[in-house]
């Protein structure tokens, strides 16, 4: 499962990093701390045809956040849609942060931090085969 992770918290992605290598999964995690890198890299594997199969997403991030990466990804929706799933990863219970993630097409579900083994299994789970 080619997974690319966007989230600013260098703890979070670390703890990411160990939960997937646990679930044998570490070679194909690309995370990014910068999340304007991550939309560029996104931006260069959508003309190589290299997407990945998921995109965890963080809500919260200064200078550009979650909803703004998620604008950024909207041209490239045509290479996106059915190759590639985005879930949200959030520490925020806000119901309009879910109402919100419904607007876009791309985005599977909102998960509640923190990723376990459980949201890693379901996630693989929802890929087509």
């Amino acid at each position: 499962m080619r997974t690319v992770l966007i989230d600013d918290d260098a703890t979070a992605v670390f703890l990411t990093k160990r939960l997937f290598q646990r679930e044998g999964l570490g070679e194909g995690l690309a995370a990014f701390v910068s999340p304007v890198e991550a939309v560029a890299a996104l931006q260069e594997q959508a003309l190589t045809g290299t997407l990945p199969h998921v995109i965890l997403l963080d809500l919260n991030m200064p200078v550009m956040g979650g909803w703004d990466v998620l604008e950024a990804l909207q041209p490239l929706e045509p290479h996106l849609r059915g190759r590639c799933a985005v879930y949200i990863l959030t520490s925020s219970v806000s119901p309009a942060d879910t109402n919100r993630a419904r607007e876009y097409p791309l985005v599977v579900k909102l998960l509640h931090k923190p990723l376990d083994q459980a949201k890693i299994q379901a996630i693989q789970a929802q890929l087509p085969k």
